[in-house]
């Protein structure tokens, strides 16, 4: 079932195995579905060692020692100035040779300087484009480097931060306090309340909504060290873009007309891809599809992007010195 141990260079450990059954499953999907691209993400994502993490800065806790220090180590600026939302309080440092920058703990009562992060991640942020003085839902927000983001860009009105898993919610908490100081923490309001039940709680009432969504996370999932697990994984695959779907409708009915979502994941599939925004924009009439192609092409230095999608679109696959993704992001409008 599984391959021989990777082993890890930078710390002499053994590396967590591959899961065979895992790897077997998504040889036959995705070798369907991305054709000659997959071959080299499969050879990204099955080699932990040439991953990559970025460092986004925490604006509330600036340190020009440690910009000072990640130039002298090779990092640059993640984003280009060209892109047409970049607050220029959003500061993220990559470099192309892999390995990681050291995390730091949790210290009650003190701000952390930085969150280490894929840098995809910050595309569905990006797409967002919040501005100060809105309304926005982060839906499923553990464990909150998506809303620590948010939060480097613009100052919400109201910023509401939601997690129906008990566990991840007091990972979100601990993350906003680590990154959050006292006077904007007072506008976060987070909830533990089931997303696909928050557009009827609380119909009309934001301009900004995130939807990242639970997926199957393709990287974590090759690493699965249970067998059973995975295989259950595999079947409770199908059911994820249902919930996707009901996650969604739910995220449309929280927005305002003229709102704006973000629907993200952090897996190739197109079940839980394009299709679950097909099949929104094809049940919903009140919804749009939104034009993000100028931001990824503002990006395409620094991400590969999937040909074929559409312009409301893009999915990132990672290769070798842009190990960055899978990360899928669409943008929709409220009419």
């Amino acid at each position: 079932f599984l391959f021989p141990k990777l082993e890890n260079k930078a710390k002499g450990k053994l590396q967590k195995q591959i899961c065979r059954v895992v790897l077997d499953h998504f040889e036959k999907q995705y070798t369907e579905e991305l054709g000659n691209a997959w071959s080299s993400v499969r050879d990204v994502l099955t080699s932990p060692l040439c991953w990559q993490h970025s460092v986004l800065l925490n604006r509330f806790s600036p340190s020009a020692e440690l910009e000072k220090s990640l130039c002298v180590q090779g990092y640059h600026p993640a984003f280009p100035a060209g892109l047409p939302y970049l607050p220029a309080a959003l500061k993220c440092y990559i470099r192309r040779t892999p390995g990681r920058f050291p995390a730091q703990k949790h210290q009650a009562g003190k701000l952390k300087e930085y969150f280490l992060l894929n840098a995809a991640s910050l595309l569905p942020v990006l797409a967002l484009e919040v501005k100060d003085g809105e309304n926005v839902l982060d839906l499923c927000a553990a464990p909150g480097g998506k809303s620590v983001a948010i939060l480097q860009c613009a100052c919400p009105g109201r910023f509401h931060c939601n997690e129906y898993d008990d566990l991840r919610a007091r990972w979100l908490e601990e993350t906003i306090e680590s990154f959050i100081p006292e006077p904007l923490i007072n506008l976060i309001m987070v909830s533990k309340l089931d997303g696909r039940h928050i557009g009827d709680l609380r119909p009309e009432l934001y301009d900004k909504v995130l939807v990242d969504t639970p997926c199957s996370n393709d990287r974590s999932w090759l690493f699965s060290s249970d067998i059973h697990q995975a295989t259950l994984r595999l079947i409770q695959r199908k059911e994820l873009p249902y919930l996707q779907f009901q996650l969604l409708r739910s995220a449309i009915k929280a927005l305002r007309p003229g709102g704006c979502l973000v629907y993200s994941t952090c897996t190739l599939s197109k079940a839980e891809n394009s299709d679950v925004i097909n099949l929104i924009l094809n049940s919903c009439s009140n919804v749009t599809p939104v034009d993000i192609s100028e931001m990824g092409r503002a990006v395409s230095q620094e991400f590969t992007f999937l040909d074929g999608l559409q312009q409301h679109e893009l999915l990132v696959l990672p290769e070798r010195g842009r190990a960055w993704g899978p990360m899928y992001v669409a943008k929709l409008k409220k009419i």
